[in-house]
């Protein structure tokens, strides 16, 4: 488009201009303004259209930029091949008016101009302009196959090409180095030259997608590697050029068979280490097989002495005596003496909670350890110099065997929605399980507005919501057999310092079979109500 910059001056001011409107110009271009050099003379631009019929839509932003003074004015109309399009017009100080065509203007020759009222002081001013036109896309777009491909080719080797929009639409805007075939539904493309586009690496395999095309020049890079053998699979391909790169190995012998017959072009030179004929692969055949001897003969040593390493290991098992006590806990190398909890929790001093099992206690097991200690108390364990009745009895069995399954499931369930099992305590009338520290605490006491709690955003409330159903979903599907945790609540969801979410007392939660028909019925009732399934709470049992 013609501009008339010999008719024009230009000035820029230092203030900031308000955008003020949705279309949001650039502030660079709008502290920038021109005038005319006359200032009787107007502000002119236009342009010829080849075809009349075109739609122009044309978009002009206005800002005044002087302080004008008390008898200073600034006032024009804007006019369309001298038909008054919009106006009188003023603009306003540092803010941003646009002045557009919602409808559409065409036509051949096409001139806009700015005319100073016969009432104003000063010139016409003039900031920026956009204009658009409609583009046809009636085509359907390229097949996505070939633009899924032709996009990870783009990502692989960063090609910096004018690679933007649809590779084969508009017609007339192809991208730099492709051609389409457009005798289809969707446009698929049929030639691919990348060549001295500074590519390294391996010749990415992506290409194979291409299945139409006819036509890959990938020559004088820095591709290196083997000639891939998907390109002997492209159906299509009539002319192949991989010259001046630094390749290596053979060339597949289906290209070179092609090559002969007359239906590919093939062009490899100038890549020193690639070898271009039939011997390449009949020598390299007689290599593989001289190199796979001695490796296959070591590798059937290697297992013979295998073999014989389990047999001895197997027979030394098997001589060796059964544990007696098959309900103690699997591992010993973290479970700590109750003189070592006294330590780690400074004789209880702090207590952090209390729940329907014990107290949690804070500790820490050295200077960066930082843990949570819930010594657990269940009705008789603490009584042994009374004497104990049946029902007592029953109760500290019970408890006894919800300590074991609790630290055996914590032993074996990791996950990083789950609370952490650093250590336990296992001695006769003390039972302690050491976990993780939570440092902020449980999710109850930050939506119920209790001391020390946060006001959780939207995007924090969703964060935990994910966490907590990402740890039930391990405990329900990760693990085998699955874990019923029957006591979902928010004092049971801890966070951690940047408010990770982690389910808790999911260790005293019920585990039961899986086969098909398989179902479990309790006798107890474990979980608070209101949090329970109620029909499990009325019917005594569970199934998935």
């Amino acid at each position: 488009m013609p501009y008339s910059f010999n008719q024009w001056t230009e000035f820029t001011s230092q203030l900031d201009v308000n955008p003020g409107n949705n279309y949001q110009p650039p502030s660079a271009v709008m502290n920038t303004a021109a005038i005319p050099i006359e200032e009787d003379s107007p502000i002119q631009f236009y342009w010829t259209s080849p075809d009349p019929s075109t739609i122009f839509y044309v978009y002009m932003y206005f800002a005044e930029l002087q302080q004008l003074k008390a008898n200073e004015s600034r006032a024009f109309n804007i006019t369309l091949n001298g038909d008054l399009f919009y106006g009188p017009f003023v603009p306003d100080l540092l803010n941003v008016t646009t002045v557009f065509s919602p409808r559409g203007v065409s036509g051949g020759n096409i001139t806009f101009s700015m005319v100073r009222l016969e009432s104003s002081t000063l010139p016409p001013i003039f900031n920026a302009i956009e204009i658009y036109t409609l583009v046809d896309f009636s085509r359907s777009e390229t097949e996505q196959q070939d633009v899924d491909a032709i996009m990870k080719i783009k990502s692989t080797y960063g090609v910096k090409k004018n690679w933007e929009g649809d590779p084969c639409l508009p017609m007339d805007y192809l991208w730099k180095g492709l051609n389409c075939s457009f005798d289809r539904d969707a446009p698929r493309i049929t030639y691919l030259n990348l060549s001295s586009s500074g590519l390294t690496g391996e010749i990415a395999s992506y290409i194979s997608k291409l299945t139409l095309l006819q036509s890959l020049d990938l020559s004088n890079n820095s591709l290196t590697g083997s000639v891939p053998h998907f390109l002997t699979q492209l159906p299509n391909l009539r002319a192949l050029n991989l010259e001046r790169n630094k390749l290596t190995g053979s060339v597949p012998a289906e290209l070179i068979e092609k090559s002969e017959k007359g239906s590919l072009s093939l062009s490899v030179g100038e890549n020193l280490n690639l070898c271009a004929s039939h011997s390449c692969e009949t020598e390299k055949i007689k290599k593989k097989k001289k190199n796979v001897l001695i490796p296959v003969l070591a590798s059937i040593g290697v297992v013979i002495l295998l073999l014989i390493a389990v047999a001895i290991f197997v027979g030394i098992k098997w001589r060796r005596p059964e544990s007696k006590d098959t309900d103690s806990l699997e591992s010993k190398k973290r479970q700590f003496a109750y003189s070592e909890v006294l330590k780690i929790t400074n004789n209880f001093a702090k207590i952090l909670g209390k729940g329907g099992f014990g107290t949690v206690y804070h500790g820490f097991i050295d200077e960066s350890t930082e843990v949570a200690v819930k010594m657990l108390s269940p009705p008789s364990v603490n009584d042994s110099q009374h004497s104990q009745t049946e029902e007592q009895e029953r109760m500290q069995n019970y408890f006894y065997q919800q300590f074991q399954a609790e630290v055996k499931l914590l032993m074996r369930v990791h996950h990083g929605n789950l609370t952490s099992l650093v250590g336990y305590c296992n001695e006769a009338n003390n039972k302690a399980l050491i976990y993780e520290f939570m440092a902020n605490g449980d999710l109850d006491s930050h939506l119920s507005g209790g001391e020390n709690a946060n006001v959780l955003s939207w995007e924090e409330r969703l964060r935990i919501a994910r966490d907590a159903a990402q740890g039930l979903e391990y405990l329900h599907s990760g693990c085998k057999p699955p874990i019923v945790h029957r006591d979902v609540k928010t004092s049971n969801i801890l966070l951690t310092q940047n408010f990770q979410a982690k389910i808790a007392d999911f260790g005293l939660s019920k585990v039961f079979p899986t086969d098909v028909g398989a179902s479990h019925v309790s006798t107890i009732v474990a979980g608070t109500p209101g949090y329970l399934d109620p029909e499990y709470d009325s019917l005594l049992f569970l199934a998935l």
